[in-house]
């Protein structure tokens, strides 16, 4: 079953369904991982409360690009406030493999980029 969740890995990572900018966006944050060099970009368009549109962009592992895609599958169609509640356990079960110490702060960087802009640290 882990082999599934490694293909879909790969495929997020060679051709990801949320990878760019969006032209007018309300929400925006950045960030990296400085002991690997993962560096991912959030942009959010939020109408009404709920987020109707994301993109991401960044350099790195295909965990960390993949985490990031497949983070914006689960936030794109929800409330702000359900944003904010996607926990690591929530990330971690939608990548769907068991990673490391050193992985796993590849997979979360695509969180902690989305929490600190939704909570309103970027801009």
């Amino acid at each position: 079953m882990e082999d599934l969740y490694r293909e879909q890995i790969l495929d997020r990572y060679k051709a990801p369904r949320h990878r760019g900018h969006l032209e007018d966006y309300d929400i925006a944050y950045e960030d990296d991982n400085p002991t690997c060099g993962d560096h991912i970009r959030i942009e959010l368009k939020v109408q009404d409360g709920r987020v109707v549109d994301a993109r991401f962009d960044g350099q790195g592992c295909a965990i960390s690009q993949a985490s990031a895609d497949l983070l914006l599958d689960e936030v794109i169609g929800k409330p702000i406030e359900e944003v904010k509640q996607i926990s690591k356990d929530d990330l971690l079960e939608i990548l769907g493999i068991t990673l490391g110490p050193v992985r796993l702060k590849c997979a979360l960087l695509s969180l902690k980029v989305l929490k600190a802009g939704v909570y309103g640290l970027g801009a």
